[in-house]
């Protein structure tokens, strides 16, 4: 996974001059360098479009914005960083003004004078700049040149899809926001996990189709569903991936439901590797999983982070940088991911063919194939647990869960089981 891990955050480190937003250039700029990893399918969705009950904004696109002194030295600069531009600023010819009037639209962390917070106002037209409190608190009084040299025009919002083929067409969704301008742990760690996951996957010919969305937090998510409202049907679990990349603990947020089956295997997976992690109830704020939670598709889908948003000091700042994303991080995600999947392609329920009483598994040779294994004990018991709750009724999560074994093991003993003729799924 070291590799991997490099690789993901070789991927944040190009991604994240750019300057995105809820639609714009700098969405499809994203896209275009993730589907140099993974094929993808760009969706533009024209302004005006009515998505549920929602309506795809005005296209937002941005060249340059800057607060120049007297000397016309430029003190807040988004040639430096895009995070010195409220995101959405109208645009602003270039205008003078003194000092106290600018600081209506100036916007700083005081807490923590030398970061830049990220603030915008997608639905109400206003402009400002973002900046380190201590860069304000140098400023002298006297008269700043400001420049926000945007556009806000009919235009289109994009989303992008990557789809895996599987064995069924019953599908798995995963989701991550592409919306965020320079903030790496928060968008861009989540974007490397799903585009590494994707890759990953499609070297397993798995159960389930695995669709991949690359969409605008909210409106963009809304704006997928509204669109595919004849494919819910099809989608059995989901995961939404973000701030994958800090130094944090894993956390697991669970679906609207509770106990959707991406709930229980999340649950199961982390536990069962004895990594330290939290599970927490679902919640109707938070990312796109309260989407495609929203009552009316409730839909299996549940949330993985690492630190949750809003509970790292660099949350929305500046110091949410490539720097605070580390490829360990990314990399441990990367597998949790890939362990859970593992997991929900092989949960089948079975009925054994022979219920009255145990089977003789001797003479279909299934203890002779346990013989010299270290793990004998285990899998003996595995098959006799797996036989013994395979009545239809019980998934092989179930038999894991109940047995305390771990769920390979079972799976295992299922196929074995599968093999000899004496469950049936």
């Amino acid at each position: 996974m070291t590799q991997a891990g490099e690789e993901m955050h070789a991927l944040v480190e190009r991604l994240y001059p750019l300057c995105r937003s809820i639609t714009g250039d700098g969405v499809r700029a994203t896209l275009d360098i993730v589907g140099e990893y993974i094929p993808l399918q760009v969706h533009e969705v024209p302004t005006g479009t009515q998505v549920l009950d929602w309506t795809v904004p005005q296209e937002w696109n941005i060249r340059d914005a800057y607060v120049a002194d007297s000397a016309g030295n430029r003190v807040v600069d988004f040639a430096a960083s895009s995070l010195h531009v409220l995101g959405y600023s109208v645009p602003v010819p270039p205008t003078t003004m003194p000092l106290e009037e600018l600081r209506g639209h100036l916007h700083t962390l005081p807490e923590q004078p030398s970061w830049v917070p990220y603030r915008t106002s997608y639905y109400k037209p206003e402009w400002g700049f973002c900046l380190a409190q201590e860069t304000l608190d140098a400023l002298p009084d006297g008269e700043y040149e400001v420049c926000v040299d945007s556009t806000l025009a009919d235009g289109h919002l994009t989303y992008a899809e990557h789809v895996v083929p599987g064995q069924v067409p019953d599908e798995v969704i995963v989701s991550c926001h592409v919306c965020h301008p320079s903030l790496a742990n928060d968008n861009l760690a989540g974007i490397a996990v799903a585009t590494f996951l994707a890759r990953a996957l499609a070297d397993t010919n798995p159960y389930y189709t695995y669709r991949f969305i690359f969409a605008p937090g909210t409106v963009g998510a809304i704006t997928w569903l509204a669109r595919n409202q004849e494919r819910v049907e099809q989608i059995k679990h989901g995961l939404v991936l973000a701030c994958a990349g800090d130094s944090g603990q894993l956390t697991y947020k669970q679906s609207r439901r509770g106990d959707a089956e991406i709930d229980r295997v999340l649950q199961h997976v982390l536990t069962a590797s004895e990594r330290p992690h939290s599970v927490t109830e679902f919640t109707p704020y938070g990312y796109d999983e309260r989407q495609y939670c929203s009552p009316g598709f409730n839909l299996g889908v549940g949330s993985l982070s690492r630190t949750p948003y809003s509970q790292y000091p660099e949350y929305h700042t500046s110091a949410d940088n490539p720097d605070f994303v580390l490829p360990e991080a990314m990399a441990d995600t990367l597998a949790v991911c890939r362990e859970a999947f593992a997991v929900l392609d092989r949960n089948r329920r079975y009925l054994n063919l022979s219920p009255y009483g145990e089977p003789q598994l001797g003479r279909r040779g299934l203890y002779d194939a346990l013989g010299g294994r270290s793990d004998t004990k285990q899998a003996q018991m595995a098959m006799l647990w797996v036989l013994n709750l395979s009545d239809g009724e019980h998934s092989l999560l179930d038999v894991a869960e109940r047995s305390g074994l771990a769920f390979d093991a079972v799976a295992v003993a299922a196929d074995a089981l599968h093999a000899a003729g004496l469950i049936k799924a």
